[in-house]
């Protein structure tokens, strides 16, 4: 392979904000890795501190996402997308995510970005993980012609519990500037039709070279376990404020993936 690399780090700030029933905030730092399917032999082989499906410094395992039997991802992206009518024909399949460092990963969400062959985003997957061990995919389509850098906006109606302190009539209104020089993610949330919660990340790009990973891990070296540390010290935050605690639905069953009929394209 020739030519700059598509994946890439983007370091940059996790945000969430509550607006009710309670207020509550929280920030802190953090790098994802956006890694075409494509590059991650070429990565894997540029350094040391990188393995795909084995132990290493940072890492990319393929059962932390899709099926979780460790099969194939772009086979996993393409049967999510044909109900859709849309196929990738071998176009660019990306993923931003939190890599596994030192073989642990929490991933609260991991966005996937599906190109046709001449590289024009056809569709998003949000991937959402829970901390009981499951995921659900929200499959959006990019419907019409759109510039680079221009944003994707899409909603879709919760499907998958999360929060404990959250029911199941929410829905999502999903905001996503693609990466190129920066990444932003925006996630808003209702519950029973009033604005709730705002979850975003936003980062800026470094190149993907072993140098630039040693020094996203030195800044972050415990990051993974970090992220699942503030999701339980927050969820302990919110709890001593009065939230009211909502109980595990029964784990969804089938293709963890939105229906086609649940989404809806924004102007």
């Amino acid at each position: 392979m020739t030519g700059p690399l598509a994946s890439a780090i983007y370091r940059g700030a996790v945000m969430h904000a509550r607006f009710r029933p309670v207020q509550h905030r929280l920030q802190h730092r953090v790098f994802a890795l956006l890694l075409d399917l494509s590059e991650l032999t070429e990565i894997e082989r540029s350094t040391r501190l990188f393995r795909h499906n084995r132990f290493g410094l940072l890492s990319f395992h393929d059962r932390d996402h899709g099926s979780g039997d460790g099969t194939p991802l772009r086979g996993w992206i393409d049967r999510l997308l044909l109900p859709l009518g849309i196929r990738l024909d071998g176009g660019a399949i990306r993923v931003l995510c939190y890599p596994r460092v030192l073989g642990f990963v929490f991933n609260p969400i991991s966005v996937w970005f599906c190109h046709q062959t001449d590289g024009a985003l056809a569709a998003v997957v949000y991937e959402v993980h829970n901390t009981f061990g499951e995921r659900h995919a929200y499959v959006l389509p990019v419907e019409g012609a759109r510039a680079p850098g221009d944003p994707v906006v899409n909603e879709a109606r919760k499907a998958f519990h999360v929060s404990p302190f959250l029911s199941m009539d929410c829905a999502y209104r999903f905001r996503i500037t693609p990466p190129g020089q920066s990444v932003a993610v925006t996630i808003r949330e209702t519950e029973a039709g009033e604005d709730t919660l705002v979850a975003t990340f936003a980062g800026d790009r470094t190149p993907l070279t072993g140098r630039a990973l040693l020094g996203a891990w030195a800044a972050h070296p415990l990051m993974t376990l970090k992220v699942v540390a503030a999701i339980h010290w927050h969820a302990f935050l919110l709890w001593r404020k009065g939230l009211r605690v909502y109980r595990l639905p029964k784990k969804p069953t089938g293709a963890p993936t939105a229906a086609a009929t649940e989404l809806r394209r924004l102007g």
